[in-house]
């Protein structure tokens, strides 16, 4: 099917605003040549008006499939379209290093684009994920020339979301370096690996030491991922070219933020989205019920990136439309789940709130009133048999989000507390976080809690989770040996129905989507003694262990 009618096609299925439809002329694997002589391979989607606006996309994963609609779909509409492989990859020159060279590159392919004749002065940028990093490591940079931002599932710092908790996201960075690797095999050898369902991906998660994972999984040593693993501290050198989050607020042009309550990032992109509206600008926010790889985020992030861009775009020099009015749209909108929930216009991110405790009881209960004198519950984790991670933030689409945690909820190792049915619906919006009172006969472990929503028929969902890694020094215990522990989970928009009931999970890690806490206090990436220990949860009122939710609507609550 000719690339024009595709695009054509397209456009008609996003319900994008009508424009004129304009010819493409496309050129492929231009040689445009980095400060250091190597050579990032790019193509060019121009329109029929040289001098019509740009829209840069920075990309690891080569300049193919859906990349090719997007090209498309933007010179269509009468931008010049630029797709770049990053280097290293797609082609490109030199060798691929997470972050390093985005800025310098990024700077040195726009230079390059200021001196071509169709050059108009005005820049867009599109990215998901990783291109979305690219963009944040230029931003700052492309000062007056940058018109508009599209950022979706993506943040200006991997470095908090890699060690969330402080912990290490095994899944995803092990998961990522395969994902790179095979882009490097031929395709054939790489069907045949999805086809068996990645047994080696499987066993590398399972590894120890993890600095032989990434032998497992790929067959090769992948740098990056050893740098990951020694690279643990946040006061570490090693990030300070790689984390772009103290440039956010020098961005001056309109970003729109595609995200979902799934995402492995939303916390950090969350954090960029706050720093923009402390820096006075007024970003657009969307949310919905999508993971890092929903077919239905990409269907979205390209209506909302090309109506972005589309408005931010226009009436720039030699564009040849007139100044929009702007679309009108509400800063935020955001998916409410669970019953009755669908999508809502805010004004702002998060909106007005009542930070309230659910407290943990004794006897698996849950419930808003004041805990009263009760004795521990305890559970023994090992390592060696690690409480495994259900859905949840992950990225691979097919098991990351929302599952049924009945299973997992079955171990012994994990403690659940149960609200009684909610007598009238609960919507929650915005930060959750807990505050979990432990003791432990180990000094190393982990601190996991998840938030479920119970059904009527007894389904538990989860609806947000999060973990914290507990060291010496990092918490201060109390006269009894007690550790308050505060775990951040993932934001959430949840609407939790009348009838059905709220329920906490407590447990010692969620592997592999965090890595197993051996127990042992030995690095990161050499680690192989696994000690088991047992846990306390407290919950007297010494010690008022707690979900904290932002409850937006509530009618009465059960007690």
């Amino acid at each position: 099917m000719p690339g024009r009618l595709v695009a054509r096609l397209a456009a008609a299925a996003l319900r994008l605003p009508a424009v004129r439809p304009v010819p493409v002329r496309v050129t492929r694997d231009i040689p445009v040549r980095a400060r250091d002589g190597v050579v990032l391979r790019t193509d060019h989607y121009a329109p029929g008006d040289r001098s019509a606006p740009t829209v840069l996309i920075r990309t690891p994963y080569g300049r193919g499939g859906p990349l090719r609609l997007l090209g498309r779909l933007l010179a269509a509409r009468g931008r010049h379209a630029v797709i770049q492989s990053c280097r290293g990859t797609g082609g490109s020159g030199g060798t691929f290093a997470p972050l390093v060279h985005e800025r310098d590159d990024g700077v040195d392919t726009l230079n390059w684009l200021r001196r071509q004749p169709w050059w108009s002065g005005a820049l867009g940028m599109f990215g998901v994920s990783y291109q979305g990093f690219a963009q944040w490591a230029l931003a700052a940079d492309a000062g007056e020339d940058l018109h508009a931002m599209v950022a979706v599932v993506t943040a200006s710092s991997t470095r908090d979301s890699t060690y969330a908790g402080e912990s290490f996201a095994l899944d995803t960075v092990l998961t990522w370096a395969e994902l790179l690797h095979a882009q490097t095999v031929p395709r054939l050898a790489r069907q045949w690996e999805l086809k068996r369902g990645q047994p080696r991906l499987a066993a590398a998660l399972d590894h120890l030491p993890l600095a032989g994972a990434d032998r497992v999984a790929t067959g090769v040593t992948i740098p990056f991922f050893q740098e990951w693993l020694r690279h643990h501290d946040p006061d570490a050198a090693y990030w300070k070219n790689r984390v772009f989050a103290d440039r956010v607020a020098r961005v001056r042009a309109p970003v729109v933020m595609v995200t979902g309550w799934h995402d492995i990032f939303l916390p950090a992109q969350l954090d960029d989205h706050a720093t923009l509206r402390a820096a006075g600008a007024r970003p657009r926010l969307v949310i919905g019920p999508w993971t890092h790889g929903s077919p239905g985020l990409f269907v979205a992030a390209l209506r909302e990136g090309l109506i972005w861009l589309d408005e931010h775009l226009a009436g720039s020099a030699a564009d040849g439309r007139p100044p929009t009015e702007g679309s009108g749209e509400a800063p935020v909108r955001l998916h409410v789940g669970g019953a009755d929930g669908g999508w809502r216009d805010l004004p702002d991110w998060p909106p007005p709130a009542t930070d309230t405790p659910w407290h943990l009881h004794p006897g698996g209960e849950l419930a808003t009133r004041p805990p009263s004198p009760s004795a521990p519950d305890e559970f023994r984790y090992d390592p060696a048999d690690p409480t495994p991670s259900l859905g949840g933030p992950l990225l691979v689409a097919k098991r990351a989000g929302p599952v049924d945690n009945r299973h997992v909820e079955a171990r012994p190792d994990v403690l659940t507390y149960t609200s009684a049915p909610l007598t009238e619906a609960v919507e929650v919006i915005g930060a959750v976080r807990a505050e979990i009172h432990v003791r432990s006969e180990l000094a190393y472990l982990d601190v996991y809690v998840r938030l479920c929503d119970v059904d009527r028929c007894g389904r538990s969902v989860n609806v947000c989770d999060g973990l914290v890694r507990v060291a010496p020094g990092r918490f201060a215990a109390d006269g009894s040996g007690a550790l308050r522990v505060s775990v951040p989970l993932w934001p959430t928009a949840y609407r939790f129905a009348a009838g059905h009931r709220l329920r906490v999970q407590v447990a010692g890690g969620a592997h592999p989507r965090w890595a197993r806490n051996p127990g042992s206090g030995e690095p990161l990436g050499t680690a192989v003694t696994l000690r088991a220990g047992w846990r306390q949860v407290l919950h007297d009122p010494a010690h008022p262990s707690a979900l904290w939710l932002p409850i937006v609507y509530t009618a009465p609550r059960s007690i």
